[in-house]
């Protein structure tokens, strides 16, 4: 295996909406390098990249795919990227590894939603950007038209390298401002020629705004500008690359990829203006350090992606940040403490695996089987403290609970979530004691389908997944008094106590109860939310005060199952202002039970409200698709916050109960054609409508008779 050394080696994320492309131009690339003798196709299953059988069976990219290719005396790492929203975590944690992204926009559409998501996160890294308008061999084809909206989106330091001089169905030729000629692409081979005279006015005016975009970000390259009237190829470059490092100027690319047009040049130019991992500003460990990316510096690596490989164990990806890891090595785990020994470093070509000796500072490997490491930790050689800041991934955008259809398979089924959750950190599980269900936490529809198939396919369970229940919340609206006496004789000691309460809404500076004499006071937040405040306002020990808690015991039980629906009660105000005990029955339980029921019964008498969780939900989408979004989102129950222009595309602001976010994904998907994005978090809780709190009501007590 070729050895490169950091200067040589150049990591790439590809980026861009679905169907952009992105997979066919990997294999443009590797096939022109010659690592492979015949391009693959996406419709065929057969690119190096999409290798999983659920890529294949489905047609798109769903994984982060790891590739590499070597161009002119580099070697590129290339990480293929799907580009669906609900799979942005496999885009985020590329990013965090490459050095520049290369953006690929489909000519026949241009800028499309899952651009602009994909440019948010590259603003967050500062990742220096290429973009790359493909699919120019296509019949309705536009380059003008993604050129002015990739401008419009991204900025007026998006400048054409290139353009093209026939789009369509014939498209062969590419005029480079750069260089200054025009390439003509037959049979795979690459012909430079000179510039034609009806080209030469467009070129040299896009040769000149090149010029003046790269002089404007280098006082250097400035003073000489205005000096000379012109900059050298060398010049240009320098400056295109010292302005790429500070994210302050995205170069623009023509391809087909499909016919292999436009990808050698596209790969010249990442070798010598790319920047490389050494080139980059040095990277921050979380004590403020800088970490110097070099190969004689301390041994330092970060995982950034796990993948389960059937019958072999954890396939762990990782950038060499410092230092030259060695086959053999041990490093310490950062995060977990515990030694890892990397008993075999591997580059990664798809579903190859290529054994290697080492690998050097900036470059990108993997290993397998390390016992205690996960996702987003930092391994560095002993007596070194380093520690890279991990990738911070979206929340969820969906949850549903889910159950195997067999009895008894509940463990083989929390062993698979597991490790789907270790490969993909936007999945969430959580076993949830409130809602007494398994839940799953994911970005859509889209993103369940693969973990479906995951559970099925590869752990071969059936399961079903269904809506969760909705963690609704009990509370009361007026203030009500109740008693009760638990009475019980069986032979010898029996069971006494009786229990005299005031219960009222609890809100924050609120008075004292009026009308009784307190003597105690306990405040509870809850963890639900929300909060218990209990009185003890016992005169003249009628009940003693060992029993208070007892009695404070009964109500936080029947807190935990709310009269209503069985949900969590929150923001309650108990006074216990009388009662009897009696001197040889009374105990904890009698005490304990007479104020669950006196609770139970002052509950009902209170005029009692369900609260319902609402988010608020952020829609963004074409300035067309809004009325669709907002008439939606009316017949969820959702109330329109506000509408604002966020570059080409409007976002939508509302509140709507998270009972009605059911298949949003889907449905949101469906209507606007994939071409609008959402996402979401918990807002409040608020008052369930009358009709649907006296639905639900009687639902939870038919379903309680049915168990009974």
């Amino acid at each position: 295996m070729e050895s490169f050394d950091t200067s040589h080696v150049k990591n790439i994320a590809l980026l861009g909406h679905a169907g952009s492309g992105k997979t066919t131009l990997a294999e443009a690339m590797i096939f022109q390098a010659g690592l492979i003798d015949r391009m693959g196709t996406v419709q065929e299953g057969t690119t190096m990249s999409d290798y999983t059988e659920l890529e294949q069976e489905r047609g798109n990219s769903i994984f982060s795919s790891l590739l590499h290719t070597k161009w002119e005396g580099y070697k590129i790492n290339i990480i293929d990227t799907p580009g669906y929203d609900d799979f942005v975590g496999e885009v985020i944690s590329a990013l965090r590894v490459a050095d520049t992204g290369v953006l690929v926009l489909n000519g026949a559409v241009g800028v499309e939603v899952g651009a602009d998501l994909i440019w948010d996160y590259t603003e967050q890294f500062k990742t220096p950007m290429i973009l790359v308008i493909n699919q120019l061999d296509h019949e309705t084809a536009d380059y003008d038209k993604a050129f002015r909206e990739a401008k419009s989106h991204f900025g007026n330091n998006v400048v054409a390298i290139q353009y093209p001089v026939n789009p369509g169905p014939g498209f062969n030729e590419i005029i480079d401002t750069l260089h200054m000629v025009m390439y003509r692409f037959s049979g795979g081979k690459t012909e430079e020629l000179p510039i034609p005279d009806s080209e030469k006015e467009r070129a040299d005016a896009l040769h000149k705004e090149l010029i003046e975009v790269v002089a404007s970000n280098d006082e250097e390259l400035m003073e000489k500008y205005f000096e000379l009237g012109e900059l050298s190829e060398e010049d240009l470059k320098h400056g295109i690359k010292k302005a790429m490092i500070h994210h302050e100027l995205f170069p623009l690319f023509c391809a087909s990829a499909k016919n292999n047009i436009g990808s050698s040049r596209l790969m010249g130019f990442i070798d010598v203006v790319c920047p490389s991992a050494n080139e980059m500003p040095p990277q921050k460990t979380l004590s403020g350090d800088e970490l110097t990316c070099d190969a004689k510096g301390p041994a330092c690596i970060f995982v950034f992606k796990v993948i389960a490989e059937p019958h072999v164990g954890e396939l762990s990806l990782f950038k060499v940040y410092s230092g030259t890891i060695r086959a053999g090595m041990e490093l310490v785990n950062e995060n977990t403490g515990s030694v890892e020994k990397l008993n075999q470093l591997l580059l990664i070509e798809g579903h190859n695996r290529i054994t290697v000796p080492e690998l050097v500072a900036g470059d990108i490997g993997a290993t397998l089987k390390l016992k205690n490491t996960h996702v987003n930790n930092t391994l560095h050689e002993k007596g070194k403290n380093l520690e890279l800041p991990k990738i911070q991934f979206p929340s969820s955008n969906m949850t549903v609970y889910i159950e195997t259809v067999k009895k008894g398979e509940e463990e083989k089924l929390s062993q698979a979530l597991h490790s789907i959750q270790q490969e993909d950190d936007t999945v969430k599980v959580e076993v949830s004691p409130e809602l007494k269900q398994t839940l799953i936490h994911c970005q859509g529809e889209l993103h369940l389908a693969i973990i479906k198939w995951k559970i099925e396919h590869q752990y071969k369970l059936e399961v079903v997944f269904g809506q969760p229940r909705i963690p609704y919340r009990e509370t009361i609206r007026k203030m009500a008094e109740a008693n009760y006496r638990h009475k019980k004789q069986s032979g010898g000691s029996g069971q006494f106590g009786e229990v005299y309460m005031r219960i009222e809404p609890w809100y924050e500076g609120m008075p004292d109860p009026q009308g009784l004499n307190v003597r105690g006071r306990e405040e509870h937040q809850l963890d639900w939310g929300g909060k218990l405040v209990f009185f003890n306002c016992i005169v003249g020990g009628a009940i003693e005060a060992r029993f208070l808690p007892s009695i404070l015991k009964g109500v936080m039980e029947k807190m935990h199952n709310g009269p209503l629906t069985g949900s969590y009660v929150r923001d309650v105000r108990v006074c216990v202002y009388d009662g009897k005990m009696h001197a040889v029955d009374s105990n904890d339980i009698s005490f304990k039970i007479a104020g669950l029921q006196a609770f139970r019964q002052a509950f009902s008498m209170a005029d009692p409200q369900l609260l319902e969780p609402v988010n608020l939900l952020e829609v963004t989408c074409l300035d067309d698709q809004t009325g669709a979004v907002i008439n939606d989102l009316q017949t969820r129950r959702g109330i329109v916050e506000g509408i604002k222009t966020e570059g080409h595309f409007q976002k939508v602001s509302a509140y709507v109960p998270l009972a009605e976010m059911h298949g949003y994904s889907s449905a949101l998907r469906s209507f606007t054609k994939g071409r609008a994005k959402f996402s979401m978090k918990f807002h409040e809780y608020v008052p369930v409508p009358f009709e649907l709190q006296k639905t639900l009501i009687e639902n939870y007590k038919k379903q309680n008779k049915e168990e009974e």
